[in-house]
Parts: structure tokens; sequence; C-alpha cells
């Protein structure tokens, strides 16, 4: 491709501007995380400085198309280094835009859950890009195709077993906003009192707490199941370390969750998931200084 000219240059770098949300809300989802999906669109962007912009007649889809494939190159191999992670993987926490129309908002919470991405992670890349795509990006079979580079009728299947997954799950639900607050206060009130009666009261009775440290800082290693077991690392080490801590109120990955200063750095965040009565049936606790970077980046939507 020719050099493009000064104004020519700044055309193309508003086009792509114009679509970097989109781009970076596709990659997040597809890869759960917001570090490969920063590199993910940044590497679609090299590919758009370079493309014979005159055989492309719909920018938009063009880019979508490259950043999902880049999206899940990077899959596999982060899929890859997943196996030998140290404990639990979680998704990185991210802010979540706030929507004012309830659809999109509803639309917004249940597609950025760290439950709905912790189940997308079952999915091969192939489906999880193809169900994002539909389900979640509105674009049209024909599309899809293409950016697969697989038939129409292949990208079918491959949306139904991943929507079969998905409603098996039951994760695109969104707890009220009420019912969430209501649950972050209890849990506060826990580790400063040492009352867990009205925690307890919200909990599922297959209650589960995951923590992700990447092996880099002090963590719970293991899955703990059911109510005994997480009131009691809650009272225990929980109660100890995090009594002094800041509690920042956040909305993260689509819904309320909390934000945990020590000495003015972010040393934890936490988050939920909840079944259709409201009660907690996941706690997801993040400490992997890494991922918590991220929290310093503008909110995804």
């Amino acid at each position: 491709m020719a050099q493009a000219s000064h104004p020519q240059a700044a055309a193309l770098a508003a086009t792509f501007e114009r679509q970097r949300g989109l781009l970076i809300g596709l990659a997040y989802r597809i890869l759960g995380s917001r570090a490969d999906a920063e590199d993910a669109v940044q590497d679609t962007y090299l590919k758009w400085q370079d493309a014979d912009h005159t055989a492309i007649d719909n920018p938009a889809a063009w880019l979508t198309t490259i950043c999902t494939r880049r999206s899940i190159d990077l899959l596999r191999s982060a899929h890859r280094s997943r196996v030998d992670y140290v404990g639990s993987w979680l998704p990185e926490p991210i802010h979540s835009a706030s929507e004012d129309h309830p659809e999109a908002a509803l639309s917004l919470a249940s597609s950025l859950s760290t439950a709905f991405l912790l189940l997308l992670e079952r999915l091969t890349p192939k489906e999880r890009a193809a169900y994002l795509l539909y389900e979640i990006f509105d674009m049209p079979y024909p599309q899809i195709a293409r950016t697969l580079e697989l038939q129409e009728p292949a990208c079918r299947k491959l949306v139904s077993r991943a929507k079969a997954h998905v409603e098996q799950g039951g994760v695109r639900h969104v707890t009220p906003q009420q019912r969430q607050d209501q649950l972050l206060a209890a849990f506060e009130g826990a580790i400063a009192s040492g009352r867990t009666d009205d925690f307890a009261a919200l909990l599922a009775d297959d209650i589960e707490l995951r923590a992700d440290s990447g092996g880099k800082v002090p963590t719970r290693l293991d899955v703990l199941h059911g109510r005994e077991q997480v009131l009691d690392f809650v009272l225990g080490s929980l109660r100890q370390y995090w009594g002094e801590y800041r509690w920042i109120v956040s909305d993260l990955n689509g819904a309320r969750g909390v934000i945990l200063e020590h000495d003015g750095h972010v040393a934890a965040s936490l988050s939920f998931a909840y079944d259709q009565d409201g009660r907690a049936t996941r706690i997801y606790i993040m400490r992997n200084p890494d991922k918590l970077a991220a929290l310093d980046a503008p909110a995804i939507g």
C-alpha cells in the first residue's frame, strides 16, 4: 500500500477510533483478558494501516473480522498457558460502562459477568466467537461465516451448541441491583463485626468461593464449597486481612462489586454470581496484581 497522505491517515485513524470501543468489547469477551484484548485490537490497527482500503466496502465489518480472527488465535495460545495456571483462573475484572437504556443494560451485564465468561471457557474458540457475534453483537450469519471462514450451516451449529451450554448454565439473567447491594453490605458487615447471619442468609446451599492470585501473592488455591467452608474463610483469613481495607463499591463486569484498597494500592476485587432467586452461588476474589492493573483502564461496554 502506498504511503497515505496526512489527511488520509487522519481519516483512517478516525475510522478506526470509532470502532475501538466495540472491538475492545468483542475481544475482551472472547479472551477474558483486558491485556490480551488490547493486544488483539492493536494488531487489528496495524493491519488496518497496511490494508488496501480501496478494496474495503465496509470498514466496520472488516475491522470486526480481523479482530475476531486475531482474538481466536490469542485464545488458543491462552488456553495452553492456562493449563499450568497456579490456582483458579478468573477473567480480568473490568469496569463496565453504565447504560441508560434498560434492555441494553441487561445485555451488557449478562455478557460481561465473570460467571458468563467462565462458562465461555468451556466452548471451543470458534463456538465462543460465533455465539458472541450472533447473540451479543447482532452479526448476521453470512457475515459470521465470512469472519470465521466457515459455511453458514456450520456457523449455525456452532451458535446452537454454544447457546445450549449457556442456557444450561443459567448465567444470562441479571439480579436486581438492590439485591446485589444487600449482599455487598452483608459481606462487609460480616468482615467488620464477625457476625455472619445476614450474609449466610443470602448464600445458596452450593455456594463456591474462588480466588485468583496467579501464584504471585498469598491466597487460597483451592475452591471452597458450601456455606460452612465459605463462612469459615470469611471469619478467618478475610476478616483478619480485609478488616482494615478500604471498600469501594464499583460496577465490575456488569454487576455490583467491590475494589479493596490497602495503603493506597488495589489489593483485591470482589464479585458474585447469583441464581434465579437472588442468592449468591459464586464468590470471585481477584488478587493477581497483574490482572488488578486492568482496573486502571477505561470501562468496557
